[in-house]
């Protein structure tokens, strides 16, 4: 799939900037975000609805009640279609849950 150069350049300028947020990161708290539990099980997400599946178990590990699990899955679940519909608009070459370093 070929990609305008418009697009490749907003890819690479948005995956520049990730990056650059990724090793801020780690000089601040000395930890890898890539290498955290989550982010692997992320990276293996192909769809808003896996991400979701993943982001709900975590919250159901934090809080028991239903009432909280509605409240998040309210907040989660458009959060996470406009990123994982931002990811895809900005190309292949960035995904919301597969970086590269």
């Amino acid at each position: 799939m070929s990609h305008s150069p418009l697009a490749t350049s907003s890819s690479a300028k948005f995956q520049l900037l990730v990056n650059n947020a990724l090793r801020a990161y780690e000089k601040c708290t000395r930890k890898d975000l890539l290498a955290h539990p989550l982010a692997v099980q992320l990276q293996a997400c192909n769809s808003p609805a896996d991400i979701l599946v993943i982001l709900q178990q975590q919250v159901q590990g934090v809080d028991q009640s239903r009432s909280s699990n509605d409240r998040w899955t309210k907040w989660l679940d458009p959060t996470v279609s406009v990123l994982y519909s931002l990811s895809e608009t900005l190309g292949e070459s960035v995904a919301l849950v597969s970086l590269s370093t």
